[in-house]
């Protein structure tokens, strides 16, 4: 069964809208803690569960469609691996973006229901990330943000990598194992940066903060979260071709 360019490209868009979604929702929704639901422990807990269930179903709907890369990062290092054809990595990478920049408006649209709320979101950039400075509420420094990133998103993407090879023992559990790592990254990262690993997921709330916040320092740091997750993308399919079984 083969699928268009076309289908594979809205297949990347869904797939990151409910991606993004599913992190920005929990991220902006349970800021409305009022009652006291939510300690800031159970708010990283929360937010990682969502955002890897929330992946583990994207994939499992998607996957067979475009591979469910979501993720510009996922995209270029399948491309590297020769998995990805070079045709398909820029409409792969716009589509993650649009997904991700629709997702965080509608969140955005229910948190705006709510004047106190959306004060909260407006003051967390949409439920970006950032490094210390600028405004940001994190007071980590870039060198050690960016190390992070990278390091997390190398094994993110090198777990996606084989856990997806057309040969591997895991194959079809492979989302499940995907959306385990990504919960790591998540429950390491949120208290450091935020959490990112995925430039789109970074982006699209940077962006429209930018457009709906006087506060710019998410879209001024949000370099930072292209280009750490992208190193680490790019070192994990050097790595998958190093360690590539050779022929018998």
């Amino acid at each position: 069964m083969a699928w268009s360019s076309g289908q594979r490209v809205l297949a990347e868009f869904l797939g990151t809208f409910g991606l993004v979604l599913s992190v920005t929702g929990a991220a902006l929704l349970s800021l409305n803690v009022d009652t006291g639901a939510f300690s800031p422990d159970a708010r990283v807990l929360l937010i990682s569960l969502s955002l890897g269930m929330g992946v583990i179903g994207m994939i499992y709907a998607f996957g067979d469609v475009s591979g469910a890369h979501l993720n510009p990062a996922v995209t270029l290092a399948m491309w590297i691996s020769g998995r990805t054809k070079a045709r398909d990595v820029v409409p792969y990478v716009v589509a993650q973006l649009l997904g991700g920049i629709v997702a965080v408006a509608a969140v955005a649209g229910v948190a705006y229901g709510s004047s106190t709320l959306w004060a909260s979101a407006r003051a967390a950039a949409l439920a970006s990330q950032g490094y210390s400075g600028n405004g940001s509420p994190y007071t980590v420094a870039i060198g050690s943000v960016f190390l992070l990133e990278v390091v997390l998103t190398f094994f993110l993407v090198l777990v996606i990598l084989y856990a997806t090879r057309g040969d591997g023992f895991a194959k079809n559990l492979a989302p499940v194992g995907i959306g385990l790592t990504l919960i790591m990254t998540n429950l390491v990262a949120i208290p450091i940066d935020g959490a990112s690993v995925n430039p789109a997921r970074s982006f699209a709330p940077a962006v429209l903060s930018a457009v709906w916040s006087s506060d710019q320092w998410a879209i001024r740091q949000d370099w930072l979260f292209w280009v750490a997750p992208l190193v680490g993308g790019i070192l994990a399919a050097a790595v998958e071709r190093v360690l590539r079984a050779s022929a018998a």
